[in-house]
């Protein structure tokens, strides 16, 4: 079984998290994802739905999303451990 790379893993899932809670942040101006924002703002602290709370979402998006690729590969790649 090959390896995951836990560097491309993480700035993978990272990026696609935080280009969601970007776009969540930005359409929640309209009210398209308010229920949602309200939600993660309790999580991430200044994500609002207003420009700079988009982009405030995007970066504590980004940090969750590449630590969770991190663990995802690295137990990946443990359990997967050729014999």
């Amino acid at each position: 079984m090959e390896k995951l790379s836990v560097k491309g893993l993480a700035v993978g899932i990272g990026a696609s998290w935080a280009f969601c809670m970007l776009f969540a942040g930005w359409a929640a101006i309209f009210g398209w994802s308010a229920k949602f924002v309200a939600v993660m703002s309790s999580v991430y602290i200044g994500f609002k739905p207003t420009f700079l709370g988009g982009i405030i979402g995007a970066l504590w998006g980004f940090i969750d999303g590449a630590t969770s690729g991190v663990i995802i590969a690295v137990i990946y790649n443990a359990v997967t451990k050729k014999k």
